[in-house]
């Protein structure tokens, strides 16, 4: 079974970057869709970006376009988000989740969950 694990979140002013980082284990060949989603207090798990592990390819929600960008590293086997120009409506935790088809961006398609990691945006 796929096992995820968040790091890289923290507290952050507005403007600054961040580049959260998720280790992946346990991955088989047909785990192929790993994917980025956040959830601010109070409101749904939304998706935020997904990489094809086999070629790179990538997806990225319509409300973070231009600021995030997802990739991942082979050799040693993480996906990154890095996201700049920080606002404070980005404050949510982060979770790396995979499963489904890429380029799935739907939360119940994805069956392996990471334990989150929390980005704290101030002004």
């Amino acid at each position: 079974q796929v096992q995820l694990v968040e790091s890289g979140g923290g507290p952050v002013q507005a403007g600054d970057s961040l580049r959260p980082s998720c280790a992946v284990s346990g991955r088989t060949f047909s785990t192929d869709n790993i994917g980025w989603f956040r959830q601010a207090p109070g409101k749904e798990r939304g998706f935020v970006a997904a990489v094809s592990w086999s070629r790179g390819s990538t997806v990225h929600a319509a409300s973070v376009k231009g600021r995030f960008t997802v990739s991942r590293d082979n050799a040693k086997n993480t996906v990154s988000l890095q996201i700049n120009s920080l606002k404070p409506e980005d404050t949510a935790v982060y979770y790396c989740a995979a499963g489904g088809m890429f380029p799935s961006n739907r939360a119940a398609d994805f069956r392996s969950w990471g334990p989150g990691t929390q980005v704290t945006v101030s002004s």
